[in-house]
């Protein structure tokens, strides 16, 4: 079920990006506007792109893989999750996708939200810029080898970092 099939119910809240419904005995959230999410799997000279940045809801840094929204006020009327891959990952790291290869759609969390992501491939990256995200993020791009991306989420979960789960379907996918 996408984002826009979520069942129908009262709206308890509706945000500019979220909207809190009951239905019937369940709480849930969904995307507002039909918004959905990207996440992008890059890898470059066998090395995993990753982001690192803080996260209010959790209220600390999370290692994740490069992700953004398709259908925000960023990406126009015309977004799809394609510009938006190629948008999001060239904003958070730097790197340009040559050409993004669909993974499949996935739901992260469908007991408390609606909301579905598509996940990619980014093939062919060139570093055109230095990342970092856009105003008001302060993203950390990490670039490290495959053999050594296991221990490296591993070292930053021990200095207290969150991991996102996507980039723990990835590791156990490899």
């Amino acid at each position: 079920m996408s984002a826009d099939m979520s069942p129908k119910g009262e709206i308890k809240y509706q945000g500019k990006f979220i909207t809190a419904v009951k239905s019937g005995t369940w709480e849930f959230v969904r995307r507002a506007r039909g918004i959905r999410a990207v996440v992008i799997e890059a890898i470059v000279d066998d090395c995993l792109l990753m982001v690192e940045q803080h996260r209010i809801p959790i209220g600390k840094s999370c290692l994740e893989l490069p992700a953004g929204l398709v259908g925000d006020d960023e990406g126009g009327a015309d977004d799809d999750f394609e510009k938006a891959a190629f948008r999001e990952l060239e904003e958070e790291t730097g790197y340009r996708p040559g050409r993004i290869e669909v993974i499949g759609e996935f739901y992260s969390s469908p007991g408390l939200v609606a909301e579905s992501f598509t996940a990619v491939r980014a093939l062919d990256c060139v570093k055109v810029g230095e990342g970092g995200g856009v105003e008001g993020e302060n993203i950390i791009v990490h670039k490290i080898p495959l053999a050594d991306v296991p221990d490296f989420v591993a070292r930053r979960r021990a200095a207290g970092a969150a991991v996102d789960v996507r980039l723990m379907a990835y590791l156990s996918g490899r």
